[in-house]
């Protein structure tokens, strides 16, 4: 009985040993270096797409803007993108673009906001007089003698001290801040899935399966032999 057991485990290890591991291997190697370039060309065509984002941002041509961050959002959407950013000197891997911001379309957000504000100097009752056009004639020449930008730490601080002078300045300053959007709104960070059904993403799988099929091959293959020396000792 024990003899007719150990000859059917012996045919079960033979027609499981039919494909070898290193030939698996032989497959998954040069697999592993075509999918890596695969992603690296996909993290490579993202990279393409978000420079033409910020180069239309740039440019401020909305029109285009819209466009590219439409191809950028499709792409990373439909892709497997690998790529590493760095936080606090720290490097991390990531799936999709990385945090970016739209910086020149926030700024003309911000100044077409602050030029609002100040159009309605004409408009103030305060018993002061206008003082955003007071405020501006002292603070304004010194940012343009400096180089400051109209959110350069200097400038806001000279804005809030000379505003501080006049008794109802307080509403006002802070009717001027709330219309300035939030940097939140201009920053974008695409995701992209874990897998895709790309070039890069049926590669990835294919690879995966490989390794498996080696992995459960060396589990079952163990088994079978700790069967077979039980089944000698019976």
């Amino acid at each position: 009985m024990g003899g007719k057991k150990s000859n059917h485990l012996r045919q079960l290890l033979r027609r499981f040993g039919s494909v070898r591991n290193w030939q698996l291997l032989l497959i998954l190697i040069p697999l592993i270096f075509v999918t890596a370039t695969l992603l690296r060309l996909d993290h490579l065509q993202m990279t393409s797409l978000r420079t033409a984002v910020l180069e239309a941002d740039a440019s401020g041509d909305e029109t285009a803007l819209r466009a590219n961050l439409e191809k950028l959002q499709d792409f990373v959407f439909t892709h497997i993108v690998v790529n590493v950013v760095e936080s606090n000197g720290v490097q991390s891997l990531i799936f999709g673009t990385g945090p970016f911001y739209l910086e020149h379309q926030y700024l003309r957000a911000a100044n077409a906001a602050i030029e609002a504000a100040e159009s309605q100097i004409t408009d103030d009752s305060n018993p002061n007089g206008n003082i955003y056009a007071a405020v501006s004639a002292i603070c304004r020449p010194q940012a343009i003698a400096n180089g400051w930008t109209w959110n350069h730490p200097s400038y806001l601080e000279c804005w809030t001290s000379e505003l501080s002078k006049y008794p109802a300045s307080d509403n006002l300053s802070a009717q001027l801040t709330a219309d300035v959007p939030s940097t939140e709104l201009y920053r974008i960070n695409y995701a992209s899935p874990l897998w895709a059904p790309s070039w890069a993403g049926w590669a990835v799988l294919a690879c995966l399966i490989i390794i498996a099929i080696i992995l459960i091959r060396l589990v079952i293959w163990c088994i079978l032999e700790v069967a077979l020396l039980f089944v000698k000792r019976h």
